[in-house]
């Protein structure tokens, strides 16, 4: 499975930050193992946004880390009104924090062991994962022909045991997105029976973002649940922090918890994430250099006519015709880290996005071993 919770030390993270001009990467990077030849290995396996957070964000880490000694307050208000009226919504409909672990804590406890959660496979399982620990039941549903969410063979696996509908989108691993018009109404549809949790880590990626994005449903009334992070386009991945929309009810019953509470965030990335939330100049502009490189993979991948999905993530995901196993060895030969298997699709590999000269290197490692014969 893989985990949005990477921590990078405080002292690394503001060395590399103070390096971060307008409009570009640090030039300090984490020392990364050394590939054959010496050459750092180019990291393309874990969705990370390699060109880096918004200076406004850096910027707000400085200031924040002069109060190390402080616990979160009001910050955390702040956050909250900020996000609220991005969303549309009340602030008693915001949950602050990395929401999908304890949701499906709450979720797996609801009515007792047994309870289920109906989600797409292969897939990011957080919340699943999380409600599993406590008694309940993930229902595993396989994407569709074009590896979309399967609408349709969802629907047919809610039942009276179901307890929530998690949906990833776009989808990871395989990037791609459900049609927006058939989405929402499915979702509403769905979540007259039951609570629908739409991840949409990657949705931001997009310019579509506002067309496709369910928490028109949440804002209509709906039993919807919205998760966004900003770990993949707000590059903050080593400050892991998000938040989630949902009905007030359910807001309510996590606060009980203690979730969201101020003292249990994290100062520095409520800092980082808010400044990164108002700089929407910087977010457009890391939008286009990530689908400038995403196309020049597909157009890559179409040239040699080599099946993929039309992602729309800072990830490719194509079809390799041999086990992942063999073509993760070989692109690590050449110096890529590529990411891991999403069985039962292991004749498939997910490469995310780079930097440019990380991407060259993948792709001319993808060449010599898909050489034509």
């Amino acid at each position: 499975m893989l985990s949005r919770r990477a921590w990078l030390h405080t002292g690394g993270v503001l060395t590399a930050g103070a390096a971060v001009a307008v409009g570009r990467p640090a030039t300090a990077r984490p020392v990364s193992p050394s590939a054959a030849g010496g050459a750092p290995l180019a990291r393309l396996a874990l969705n990370e946004n390699p060109f880096g957070p918004s200076p406004s964000a850096v910027r707000a880490l400085g200031r924040r880390a002069v109060q190390l000694a402080r616990y979160a307050g009001a910050e955390a208000a702040e956050f909250s009104t900020l996000a609220a009226a991005r969303e549309g919504l009340s602030v008693e409909q915001m949950v602050l924090g990395e929401v999908l672990d304890p949701l499906g804590v709450l979720l797996g406890l609801d009515g007792g062991p047994g309870g289920e959660i109906v989600y797409s496979v292969p897939g990011y399982t957080a919340l699943v994962d999380a409600a599993a620990r406590v008694g309940g039941v993930g229902v595993p549903v396989p994407l569709d022909p074009r590896l979309e969410n399967d609408l349709p063979a969802l629907r047919a696996r809610i039942g009276p045991r179901t307890r929530a509908l998690f949906l990833v989108n776009p989808h990871n691993p395989s990037g791609t997105v459900s049609d927006a018009v058939a989405l929402r109404a499915f979702v509403r549809e769905v979540a007259e029976r039951t609570l629908v949790v739409v991840d949409e880590a990657y949705l931001d990626f997009g310019d579509d973002f506002a067309s496709r994005t369910c928490v028109a449903l949440t804002r209509a009334g709906a039993n919807v649940a919205v998760f966004r992070t900003f770990s993949k386009l707000h590059a903050l991945a080593a400050l892991p922090f998000g938040y989630a929309a949902m009905p007030a009810p359910l807001a309510g019953r996590l606060r009980e918890r203690g979730v969201g509470e101020p003292r249990s965030l994290d100062a520095l990335a409520l800092a980082a994430a808010g400044a990164s939330l108002g700089d929407t100049r910087y977010a457009a502009v890391t939008r286009a250099k990530v689908a400038a490189e995403r196309a020049r993979w597909h157009e890559e991948l179409d040239a040699r006519a080599i099946r993929r999905t039309d992602a729309r993530g800072n990830f490719v995901f194509f079809e390799t015709g041999r086990p992942h196993a063999d073509v993760a060895a070989a692109f690590l030969a050449e110096g890529v880290v590529i990411g891991r298997a999403f069985p039962p699709l292991d004749h498939w590999a997910r490469v995310s996005i780079g930097l440019p000269d990380e991407n060259a290197r993948a792709r001319a490692a993808f060449e010599k071993i898909f050489r034509r014969p």
